[in-house]
């Protein structure tokens, strides 16, 4: 009996040691792939979006800030600079899922030590990544 609990954990280990990498990197090339469809549409559609972006902020207009879901179709309708902005935001899911992964594996080992300095680190990331969005 001791051995088929032992052989289940070592097989739920081994699945998540195995599918968080991949995981990863199926993120980061996702990422990968938007910011260079990104900089094709800029290339083409919009070569000088960001030095008019530029001007205007040494002139002082500032630009006001978009939401999410604003961003995101616009991202669907081709606009570049969306189109980046999404590229970025899928990028900062690789050291979230990352940081997410160790949790539930520390979890799982029940080694809480590790847990509450996972949690720590993965609250300080949401909550940077929704201060970003705030601020």
């Amino acid at each position: 009996m001791a051995d088929v609990e032992t052989s289940t954990l070592n097989e739920e280990d081994r699945i998540l040691r195995a599918w968080t990498p991949v995981l990863l990197r199926t993120i980061l090339i996702a990422a990968g792939v938007v910011l260079v469809v990104g900089l094709f549409l800029m290339a083409t559609k919009a070569p000088g979006f960001y030095i008019e972006r530029f001007r205007a902020v040494q002139a002082g207009h500032l630009h006001p800030p978009e939401s999410f879901s604003q961003e995101f179709s616009r991202a669907l309708t081709g606009d570049p600079h969306s189109v980046m902005t999404l590229g970025l935001f899928i990028l900062t899911l690789v050291p979230l899922a990352r940081v997410a992964f160790c949790f539930l594996l520390f979890l799982k080992e029940r080694d809480y030590t590790y847990v509450a300095f996972t949690a720590y680190v993965l609250i300080a990331l949401v909550a940077g990544v929704l201060l970003g969005k705030i601020g």
